[in-house]
């Protein structure tokens, strides 16, 4: 009887790696996804706009007669000094949300779907993210709107222009980007989504609070100005109040204070670069 000989299948060859064009292609399908999921729950983005709205409101009117700007206790100097600090405030608490939305897919398996399909790794999270930057443009025109109606005038301090202004809000936005960024780390890191909205949220208080977004920081401590003036957050804003031609521009020597436009580029790409890298490396190693 003569043995049948078995050939062994031929294992498939090894799928080539995305190129740039198609892993651009990936993020944009996936992004298209949450911003259709968005639109079909609106209540995110109602929510969302609800609370920037309520802290402009609450401290011009609540705080503004009794904080010092320069040698002003003017309510209309502090409502000026205070939207550059709302602005940056209502683009890095995304953050949260980004936590929670990744979280809520790696719970429900999503993540684990998109994994097994012919995409690029990466594609999953900077989608997300993208999707989460337009939820935040969105939001941070309605949130404009709102401060002029309350009495923001950009140029009130110093002169400036349509593009100066563009420019400060286009600040804004990487500064939210990189944000959301560390919001997918930690979202990839928590087994819940409540759990990922409480650690997505819980660092920024102290990041912001401890800046010159609603105080002048010459009017802190010393220790304490010494930080306000070196986080990343405070460059930020100090960039806006220049762009926009605001007052309570910080006179500290700090290098970040005196360069506020080059020290927030700086600070956002470093976050961008170092939180996306990180991510995009959990996510490759979670289950």
């Amino acid at each position: 009887m003569t043995a049948v000989s078995q050939t062994a299948p031929t294992p498939p060859a090894p799928r080539a790696a995305p190129g740039v064009g198609q892993a651009v292609r990936d993020s944009l399908v996936v992004a298209k996804r949450n911003l259709i999921r968005m639109t079909r729950i609106p209540e995110m983005v109602l929510f969302g706009v609800i609370q920037p709205v309520m802290f402009v409101v609450l401290f011009t009117y609540v705080f503004g007669g009794s904080m010092k700007i320069g040698d002003s206790t003017d309510p209309t100097v502090y409502k000026n000094f205070l939207m550059a600090g709302i602005f940056a405030q209502t683009v890095t608490f995304a953050t949260a949300g980004s936590s929670a939305g990744i979280a809520d897919d790696m719970q429900k398996g999503l993540i684990d779907r998109f994994r097994s399909l012919p995409m690029a790794r990466g594609a999953v999270l900077t989608g997300r993210t993208v999707a989460d930057l337009v939820q935040t443009a969105f939001t941070l025109l309605i949130l404009a709107v709102v401060a002029l109606i309350v009495g923001w005038r950009p140029g009130s301090a110093e002169p400036t222009n349509i593009g100066r202004i563009l420019a400060g809000f286009g600040l804004l936005l990487l500064l939210g980007y990189a944000f959301t960024w560390i919001g997918a780390l930690i979202g990839l890191s928590v087994r819940t989504p409540e759990a990922a909205t409480s650690g997505g949220i819980i660092w920024l208080f102290p990041v912001t609070f401890l800046s010159n977004a609603f105080v002048d920081s010459s009017q802190m401590t010393p220790w304490l100005r010494h930080i306000a003036d070196w986080n990343p957050f405070s460059a930020t804003v100090q960039a806006c109040r220049q762009l926009f031609g605001d007052p309570g521009l910080s006179q500290s020597p700090a290098w970040p204070m005196q360069h506020p436009i080059w020290a927030s580029l700086i600070y956002s790409v470093l976050i961008l670069l170092v939180f996306r890298t990180l991510a995009v490396r959990k996510y490759r190693r979670s289950a």
